[in-house]
């Protein structure tokens, strides 16, 4: 920066010296002054593109190239979200179709469970019944059996009582 401004001092300077030897010659007084002129100039381009522009060139360049990965970097790890994302959510969908496979599982061992129990009440229920119709049965079998033994002792009796009214008229 202090290169450039000693040269423009310098340009400046030499810009009036030739701009007074001008005055002494015509109007385009083609001395040294032009060719000094023209080298500085060059010197000056010289100095600018070395400090100034290579610089900023790189860095610019530098900063492209920076953004350019970091957008390529960006574009992949997105990619990549959206393929973890797409993976869950299928792996969630799946896990949902177990989970209702597994509930519909369940319910069908309990109304199995159910049914067997129900079945198990029934037949329990038709044993009791049959246990007390077997109950009842033997039952009505002993009343008629003393029944019979009843009417065939009133009967002994009734024609013991007829025969010995017989006899004795």
């Amino acid at each position: 920066m202090h290169w450039t401004i000693l040269l423009a001092v310098e340009a400046t300077a030499e810009a009036a010296e030739a701009a007074a030897k001008a005055k002494e010659g015509g109007l385009f007084d083609l001395d040294a002054t032009l060719p000094l002129m023209a080298v500085q100039f060059l010197v000056l381009v010289a100095v600018l593109n070395a400090l100034l522009f290579k610089p900023l060139g790189n860095a610019i360049d530098e900063r492209d190239t920076y953004v350019r990965t970091n957008l390529t970097d960006a574009r992949e790890r997105l990619a990549k979200a959206e393929n973890l994302a797409k993976q869950y959510e299928q792996e969630l969908a799946e896990t949902r179709r177990q989970s209702q496979a597994v509930i519909a599982a369940a319910q069908a061992d309990a109304q199995k469970i159910a049914a067997q129990r129900i079945a198990e009440a029934q037949q329990e229920a038709q044993a009791q019944r049959e246990q007390a119709q077997q109950e009842l049965d033997r039952q009505k079998q002993e009343a008629m059996q003393t029944l019979e033994q009843q009417i065939s002792a009133l009967s002994q009796q009734i024609m013991d009582k007829l025969l010995s009214g017989v006899s004795i008229g």
